[in-house]
């Protein structure tokens, strides 16, 4: 007994001092491992990324379960949101504004909308300036996101579509390219 007791306290000085040689001696992370970091423990999908509310109504709770105090509720269907963290079936969100928590992924779809952010915002026929406006939209229209340029994505709300300036957007990535 004595013996063991022995071996598990050299066990345990051996195991303290090489945590002490990581902390002083961090290791490099190769390239590969840092890329998995940008990805969802569970989902394995990019972080942050893009999605929206699939219900009417959803509450953002300030932990990952049920037993977590509310502390905002989207009220609007397809309301973009941005996923930045992942725990179980549970997944971290904020709107436009920075306001979020977590949000049970049943109530989230994958369907990408976007949120105007410019007061009468112009769709145009094509991307580019010179295309005929076909439309204009309000601040806080909610859209569904189609193709994006690099300055330029392809949305639709009210029956109207057309190619909106990317800045004018929440929702898509400044650096996002979809075909």
């Amino acid at each position: 007994m004595g013996l063991q007791a022995t071996t598990f306290r050299q066990g345990a000085i051996i195991f303290a001092i090489s945590a002490l040689s990581l902390v002083f001696n961090p290791v490099s992370v190769p390239f590969a491992a840092a890329q998995q970091a940008t990805r969802g423990p569970v989902t394995n999908l990019p972080l942050p990324r893009f999605v929206s509310l699939k219900t009417s109504e959803g509450n953002a709770r300030r932990g990952p379960s049920l037993s977590h105090r509310i502390d905002w509720v989207y009220k609007h269907r397809s309301l973009p949101l941005e996923i930045t963290a992942e725990f179980g079936h549970w997944r971290r969100v904020r709107d436009r504004d920075g306001a979020g928590g977590w949000v049970h992924y049943s109530l989230l779809s994958g369907v990408r909308t976007v949120l105007i952010q410019t007061d009468m915002v112009e769709l145009r026929a094509q991307p580019g300036e010179e295309a005929e406006v076909l439309a204009k939209a309000e601040t806080g229209v909610v859209a569904r996101l189609g193709k994006c340029t690099a300055s330029w994505c392809q949305v639709t709300a009210g029956g109207e579509h057309g190619w909106v300036e990317k800045a004018a957007l929440w929702g898509v990535s400044p650096d996002e390219l979809r075909d």
